[in-house]
């Protein structure tokens, strides 16, 4: 099981901490594209590629709203040329980057069509102009200038011989864990710790697979896992409080709750989405942190002594789980 930790866009850091995440042994480092909160991620993963040698790059997420798929292929493209390889594109319809633009999560079929598109230019292939993601009232078309000649399609012409940029796709409901089924290269589960609902993803994604004709065994299984090994239970559930209210409130955002829950659980999804706000992004002392009961948190989240959260991830392998991507202790409002 491959295990990948995580850091706000901070270039000037970057190098620095890429170093310290290889030096302690973690397989992977991913940074936020929320570009209102942080800085930017593909100018942080280039500068963590030149502090590291052998440990992966992600984005953890990007979304397909406040790029249009060609500027992320060449971003990622650009850090997979420099790091010779290292380099994973994580992306989800939306939180927080969208939020900050007065916008909710990305559509269904937009998000799709945006996870074939940007397949296609990681390729190298070419994708027609109408499916861009560029609409007319932004910007004409080319051909409306009567220009000798112009393109008639769009792909990415100067990455020649850079090894396919992988896809991993944040997935919480039915229907986005069906289209990471048919379009990525690894889903990425955001059902929390739970076995019940990870292996519900996992037979939702197996039985999508199916119905297309690909290999369910090709699939392949993380999740994002919010984790704090403390000896003191009181003190790890509180640390980890803020951030599992994050991830709990993917499986609510609409308001139904998504995988199986039970009543008591349920009932704690409903009140994060209700209370959460989005000015207390994994803030420590926020309205979602405060409504996480403790028997929430310790089905939810891997929380406790580190025999035990071993043993809980463990467990989890046991699933198909073959990377975890690990989230930790939040920040306090004051930091």
């Amino acid at each position: 099981m491959e295990f990948w930790t995580s850091h706000p866009s901070a270039p000037t850091r970057a190098a620095d901490v890429a170093a310290g995440a290889e030096r302690h042994g973690w397989d992977g480092l991913t940074t936020v594209d929320s570009q209102n909160l942080s800085g930017d991620p593909y100018v942080f993963l280039a500068l963590a590629a030149t502090g590291s040698d052998r440990l992966g790059l992600q984005t953890s997420v990007t979304n397909p709203v406040t790029r249009v798929a060609a500027a992320t292929a060449t971003s990622a493209m650009s850090v997979q040329k420099l790091s010779k390889g290292r380099m994973i594109v994580g992306i989800g319809r939306g939180d927080s980057a969208l939020a900050h633009l007065g916008r909710s999560p990305a559509k269904l079929k937009w998000f799709e069509d945006y996870l074939v598109n940007l397949q296609t230019y990681l390729r190298g292939d070419e994708v027609a102009f109408e499916h861009t993601g560029i609409l007319d009232q932004q910007a004409a078309p080319v051909e409306n200038l009567g220009l000798a000649d112009a393109p008639s399609s769009s792909s990415i012409q100067w990455a020649v011989g850079i090894d396919k940029v992988p896809v991993e796709v944040a997935a919480t409901g039915e229907k986005v864990i069906g289209m990471a089924a048919r379009h990525s290269d690894r889903i990425m589960f955001a059902l929390g710790a739970d076995s019940e609902r990870l292996r519900w993803g996992i037979d939702i994604a197996l039985e999508a697979a199916s119905k297309v004709g690909k290999d369910p065994d090709s699939l392949k299984f993380g999740a994002y896992i919010n984790i704090v090994c403390h000896h003191n239970l009181a003190v790890a559930r509180d640390l980890g409080r803020a951030g599992t209210s994050l991830f709990a409130l993917f499986s609510v955002m609409h308001g139904s709750v998504s995988g199986p829950a039970s009543e008591k659980q349920q009932e704690v999804f409903r009140t994060i989405h209700d209370s959460y706000d989005m000015n207390m992004h994994v803030r420590e002392g926020s309205q979602q942190s405060k409504v996480m009961t403790d028997e929430f948190m310790d089905e939810y989240a891997v929380i406790g002594g580190v025999e035990y959260c071993i043993e809980r991830l463990q467990e989890i392998e046991k699933l198909g789980i073959s990377k975890v991507s690990v989230a930790g202790p939040s920040f306090t409002a004051k930091s």
